[in-house]
């Protein structure tokens, strides 16, 4: 069957609405409603549906459409192995139409079913069955096939029922009813016309009784349970009644010649007219019928009796009870004997309730907020909404209009706006679409859902205007308010690590001002009874001279706030001047408007305000206020630490400050200068150090050193170390020596200390240097002639983690040489390694020094000493040009000078104890050379005595050595190596006064040793 199912494209998409729309339909309102469609389908008149009955009873009749009860009683059972068409198409499971022509071959057949039907009845009258076959045999023989009218009683054959042909240009197609277990019984139309259907009206039917046959299957229409197809035992017109009454459909029967019309009991109860005759008037029907709906209901079926088709209309009524409601109705014109329209015959049924819910959902429609039309398949509009009014025009001049041509005639492109795309989809797939457009006419956002239906496509739009711009609005708060509550978290991390007042006030200006938009800020901290402006921001450098250090109570804002700990929050200049009439001129002067006058509490403690201002008049809201409270509050707490830092870091300051030099020795030996750069604020003190020591015979001692770490306990260990080398260089030991004792010291201190050193010995009347190093970088020396070398060096390991012995390097400068020492901060950095840096240096220092005179007659007192300390300067300017310091640097530079010769006199002297004599001459001699004449007779008792100790307890060979420096010195030398020492000698003792009389006559005695023994000297001060 499936092969002849051919119909257009329109049609079958009609036919798939239709199984759509019954999909929950079962049993006799789905036999129902499958014969209405299939005879609206073939154009018939009518038609029915009969299935097997139980035990071989033949065709029951379960369901009618636009046949009167009269003709359909003879339809109620039919010989299943009989010649009708529903009869031969359950036998063979084919379709079979039977035009007008084929009722005279089966007669006798047709009359025999009609005579076993009615036996019993007929045996006990003994004229049925002839009264009947003569009916029959008397309309075939009329050749009319219509002798008798439809409305002819039960018991006589009706034109075209099973004992009589068809009425003349008809025909009775009969569709089986096919389930997999076969044929189930046949749904038959009556058509009109001389050929037999065309094949889409066949093909139609036999999609519908296929759908409803396997529906069938699906759930039983009997009522006792029985199998698909087989019905109970109720009596066939008991069983037609309840098809009729389940279905709650009437028939009706109208003469038009005399108007009178015939309803069944269900039409009568349709209409309100239950228990009255069903012979009716045409007056009557049209009393029932609505004033309103009369007019085109008489025309419409007037159309139908004069095209002789069929009229399906649905209209009001007003019953007698006075209530109203809906009736459809569906009828078809029959001709009569001349060919002319004789009667119409159909069926009503209540459509109220329907009625209403269709007109609520219109309505509802009609009126909902949402724009809302609809289209049909072929693009026309076919509903519109008053919403959708705003979007497309006035529904009464769009609906049958072209929905892509209504859109174009109102300036809508509707496929560069997507529109039509997007429609077209849904309609491809079948599904539902949703998207977002701007309308063009209007400028508004529409949410556009787009569901296909079975006749075509409806379409949603919801306004989201107002919703977007809701959305947009809280976005753009919510961005504002995650902005400003990053900018909090970012203000309490900085504030975290804000350490110095400056900190703080550079932190709060970044992070508060800008997310509350204002343009000032100022701290006022409370110091006893004063304020003190700790710093500011947006206001004139000169604007808080007249109130920083005045009693608190002549500022007014902040004495309230500190008063009462509460804020004050001011929202324009007259409000103000209203609250402190005292200060009116500082708004004006400082150019604000409104201000927020926070207080700074820290453990219950008021200990300034932080004042927020704003160039406008504002109102803070709850919020902002809120918030500004709670940043007040992180300040304050940040403020109290930075204070606390700021005071601590001053105490380490002066302590590093005192630990270090407050002025270096001016000496023969070499003229210094020197720099030390401490870490940017916010960084613990360091424990960089460095150091001029005179030495004995005119020579100095430079020293420069830096304790690993930052802290307290770094610059007290500085201050350890330093106070240990000037010990042990008093007590003259050598750069090796000096070294090995520090690093004791330092691991004595503990593991976790560690420092690095550098300590040279540079001898003017040998012009040697002779330098040590314990981890530390190596000197830097500038020659006379401009160029620049670093001392090549083995280091040590740091103080604290080396192994004595120290490698000591001795070296020659050359008169007027620099030696530089210095620490790792100076060349070091996170940017700058350590080998980037010692070049940089050399740069720097021989840049610097072309700048110095140094000729040879060149003063080198005070000249001298600011042309270095300008060489400084300009280093720690190469080197540190404002960089943010991690490390504190030092930096130690000595221009090296030279004793002449002829202030120089060494001897050798006898053994024995004729050497104290040569020694006096000796000395008589080149004093009065040097024109020291008045130092002679103390410096003959001094090296006398000096010569008299080197005899006795000394051993050869003894040398005496006078040097013209800051003062004469007298060196008296041999080969022992034991020193020297004074002790008190008792009143009886011959000897033990020599030392006592050396100490008391010279301005500075001591002892050192060398390297072929040791040496006694004395200096004393030259006039």
């Amino acid at each position: 069957m499936a092969e002849r199912l051919v119909m257009d494209e329109i049609g079958a998409a009609r036919l798939r609405m239709i199984i759509e729309a019954g999909v929950e339909l079962h049993g006799a309102d789905l036999l129902g409603f499958a014969l209405e469609h299939a005879v609206t389908e073939a154009g018939g008149l009518g038609g029915m549906v009969h299935l097997r009955g139980p035990g071989g009873r033949g065709l029951l009749l379960m369901a009618t459409s636009g046949i009167v009860r009269t003709v359909a009683e003879d339809w109620e059972e039919i010989e299943e192995r009989g010649g009708t068409a529903p009869a031969r198409a359950v036998a063979d499971g084919v379709p079979v139409w039977t035009p007008a022509g084929d009722g005279e071959d089966r007669d006798e057949e047709a009359g025999a079913s009609r005579g076993r039907r009615r036996e019993a009845p007929g045996a006990e009258h003994g004229t049925a069955n002839g009264a009947e076959g003569s009916t029959a045999r008397a309309a075939e023989d009329d050749g009319t096939g219509s002798a008798a009218g439809l409305g002819r009683h039960p018991r006589s054959a009706a034109p075209w029922s099973p004992n009589s042909a068809l009425p003349r240009g008809s025909g009775l197609l009969a569709v089986p009813l096919l389930t997999p277990d076969g044929a189930v019984g046949a749904l038959s139309v009556l058509t009109v016309g001389e050929g037999q259907p065309t094949p889409r009206q066949q093909s139609a039917v036999e999609m519908l009784a296929a759908w409803a046959a396997l529906r069938l299957r699906d759930r039983s229409v009997g009522r006792d349970g029985a199998d698909t197809g087989r019905l109970g035992k109720e009596p066939p017109v008991t069983r037609l009644r309840q098809a009729l009454e389940a279905i709650k459909v009437g028939s009706w029967e109208w003469d038009l010649a005399t108007g009178d019309q015939l309803w069944d009991e269900p039409t009568l109860a349709i209409l309100g007219m239950e228990g009255q005759s069903p012979n009716q008037s045409f007056e009557t029907w049209t009393g029932l019928v609505h004033p309103d709906d009369l007019p085109w209901l008489l025309v419409e079926f007037e159309q139908a009796v004069r095209n002789r088709g069929v009229s399906a209309v649905e209209y009001r009524i007003r019953r007698p009870d006075g209530t109203t409601g809906w009736v459809s109705s569906r009828g078809r014109v029959l001709a009569g004997e001349n060919g002319g329209s004789a009667r119409m015959v159909g069926t009503v049924w209540d459509t109220t309730e329907s009625r209403i819910a269709r007109d609520s959902v219109s309505r509802a429609l009609l009126h909902m907020s949402d724009a809302f039309f609809a289209v049909d398949r072929e693009w026309r509009i076919t509903f519109v909404n008053v919403e959708a009014e705003r979007l497309l025009g006035v529904s009464h001049e769009l609906l049958g209009r072209n929905l892509w041509d209504a859109l174009t005639e109102i300036g809508i492109d509707a496929a560069e706006l997507g529109l039509e795309s997007c429609y077209r989809r849904a309609v491809d797939n079948g599904a539902p679409l949703g998207f977002e457009v701007r309308w063009p006419t209007n400028r508004r956002r529409y949410n556009m859902r787009v569901v296909p239906v079975p006749d075509g496509l409806t379409v949603y739009a919801a306004d989201v205007t107002d919703i977007r711009s809701r959305e947009a609005e809280t976005a753009a708060a919510e961005r504002v308010r995650a902005d400003r509550n990053a900018r909090i978290t970012e203000l309490a991390g900085a504030l975290a690590e804000a350490l110095t007042m400056q900190d703080v006030l550079n932190a709060a200006a970044t992070r508060v001002m800008a997310p509350f938009g204002a343009t000032g800020l100022v701290v006022h901290l409370i110091e006893g009874d004063s304020v003190r402006i700790a710093g500011s921001v947006g206001y004139p450098t000169s604007f808080f001279d007249d109130i920083d250090g005045v009693p608190v109570g002549e500022v007014s804002p902040v004495d309230e706030v500190h008063r009462t700990r509460m804020p004050a929050f001011i929202d324009s200049v007259d409000e103000y001047i209203e609250r402190y009439p005292t200060m009116a001129g500082r708004p004006a002067e400082s150019m604000k408007a409104s201000w927020a006058f926070l207080p700074l509490i820290v453990s219950g403690r008021s200990i300034g305000c932080c004042a927020v201002s704003f160039s406008e008049p504002r109102h803070l809201g709850g919020e902002e206020r809120t918030l500004l409270i709670t940043l007040s509050g992180l300040m304050a707490q940040a403020i109290e630490r930075a204070r606390l830092f700021d005071a601590e870091h001053m105490r380490a300051k002066a302590l590093q400050r005192g630990l270090l030099p407050t002025a270096l020795p001016e000496m023969c030996a070499v003229t210094t200068a020197a720099r030390y750069i401490a870490a940017n604020e916010g960084i613990e003190v360091g424990g960089d150090w460095y150091d001029v020591i005179p030495l004995s015979g005119a020579r100095v001692a430079l020293v420069i050193g830096d304790v690993m770490g930052h802290g307290l306990s770094e610059a007290a260990t500085m201050g350890r170390l330093r106070t240990a080398v000037h010990t042990l260089a008093d007590l003259e030991f050598s750069p090796a020596e000096l070294l090995t004792r520090l690093n004791d010291l330092v691991s004595d201190l503990g593991d976790d200390f560690f420092a690095t050193c550098l300590y040279a010995v540079y001898d003017p009347a040998t012009c040697t240097c002779t330098f040590g190093s314990a981890g530390h970088p190596p000197p830097a020396v500038v020659r006379p002639d401009g160029t620049a070398e670093f001392l090549t060096h083995v280091p040590d390991p740091p103080l604290g983690a080396a192994r004595p012995p120290f490698e000591t390097t001795q070296v020659v400068l050359d008169r007027d040489s620099l030696l530089v020492l210095y620490t790792d901060g100076l060349i070091e950095s996170a940017t700058r390694d350590i080998d980037q840096g010692m070049h940089h240096l050399t740069k720097a220092l021989v840049g610097a020094a072309a700048l110095l005179d140094r000729g040879e007659g060149q003063d080198r007192g005070e000249e001298a000493s600011l042309s270095l300390e300008r060489l400084c300067d300009d280093v720690v300017a190469e080197l540190l040009p404002g960089t943010q310091l991690m490390d504190d640097a030092a930096l130690l530079v000595a221009r090296t000078h030279a004793i002449p010769a002829d202030s120089i006199a060494t001897w050798t002297l006898s053994d024995g104890p004729i050497a104290a004599s040569e020694a006096r001459n000796h000395v008589r001699n080149q004093l009065a050379g040097w024109q020291l004449d008045d130092l002679a007779m103390t410096a003959e008792l001094l090296v006398s005595e000096l010569v008299g100790n080197a005899v006795r307890y000394g051993r050869s060979p003894i040398a005496l050595r006078l040097l013209r420096a800051e003062g004469l010195i007298c060196e008296v030398s041999d080969g022992s190596l034991s020193t020297p020492r004074i002790r008190n000698a008792a009143e009886t003792d011959e000897g033990g006064r020599g030392l006592q009389l050396v100490a008391t006559l010279a301005q500075r005695w001591g002892a050192r040793y060398t390297a072929t023994g040791k040496c006694i000297w004395t200096e004393q001060q030259v006039p």
